[in-house]
């Protein structure tokens, strides 16, 4: 098996590439180079978008993204967070000066979920497909509990959601890693709850590669994970996969033999992996 699609990277348009990263991240064109070098046949241009704040980073993505002279096997998407609504209408109403990332405390629990992007900015900067991602807690406490639950409500949220393709990374988000060890410990109820919206709402959930390979978690928690890919396709869930790359370090250390060899054990091949038709 050789894995031949990449529908999660990220230029330096993306905001974490400013904030966080050290290396200087992928330029379109080096996008274009590095996936041609690994053999990726059919991939996707995703940045972040967290809010409407985010939206002039889109569309510099979408200026970079057409002057790459696309072909037709190159897509543009986004990644858009799954934020709460709290926090839309707290940044609409201008009381916060750089809300890069949304507004990450203060927030109520349990409150309204919401996706920064419209039906409108869609069409406007012609995105072809959305990933949907939890990237963080909701103004929960941070035991388990709370964690594994929240997670859980922003993945259902996800796959009921009209604007979602691609259900991002399921049961990551930032921070410490890793914040979960035991992949079992998270109740089967919720993983056949995910499963049944997803078959309904007919999205794509993703093996994201960066998580997969991550040499921080233990092979008990990689086994659980791919096993639990495994269940998701042997139940007709349809698969993507992702490198999530920001950086051409990443793309260099991106080992898709690997990745290949691991899927493989759970019966998951390239011919099985999602892909725009």
């Amino acid at each position: 098996m050789t894995i031949t699609t990449d529908w999660h990277i990220h230029s330096y348009n993306s905001y974490d590439c400013r904030m966080y990263i050290k290396t200087p991240c992928l330029t379109v064109t080096e996008i274009v180079r590095c996936a041609g070098d690994k053999g990726i046949h059919e991939y996707g241009l995703t940045d972040h978008l967290h809010t409407s704040f985010n939206l002039p980073d889109l569309a510099a993505s979408r200026k970079d993204y057409e002057d790459s002279r696309p072909g037709p096997h190159f897509h543009f998407g986004v990644e858009a967070s799954c934020v709460s609504q709290w926090e839309l209408n707290e940044i609409a109403s201008g009381k916060h000066k750089n809300p890069i990332i949304g507004v990450r405390s203060g927030g109520p629990r349990n409150g309204p979920l919401a996706l920064g992007i419209t039906e409108k900015n869609i069409a406007e900067y012609g995105i072809e497909y959305v990933i949907g991602s939890s990237h963080w807690p909701m103004y929960v406490p941070l035991d388990p509990s709370s964690l594994i639950h929240d997670c859980h409500r922003q993945n259902m949220f996800l796959a009921r959601h009209p604007l979602v393709t691609i259900i991002g990374h399921p049961w990551h988000w930032g921070g410490p890693e890793p914040w979960l060890d035991n992949f079992l410990v998270i109740p089967s109820s919720m993983h056949d709850e995910f499963t049944q919206t997803v078959l309904k709402h007919d999205k794509v959930v993703e093996i994201n590669l960066m998580m997969l390979l991550d040499r921080k978690h233990t092979e008990r928690f990689t086994q659980q994970y791919l096993e639990y890919f495994g269940s998701l396709r042997s139940r007709g869930v349809k698969l993507s996969v992702a490198s999530d790359c920001h950086t051409i370090n990443h793309f260099d250390d991106l080992d898709l033999a690997t990745a290949s060899k691991l899927l493989h054990t759970v019966g998951i091949r390239d011919t099985d992996l999602w892909r725009i038709t």
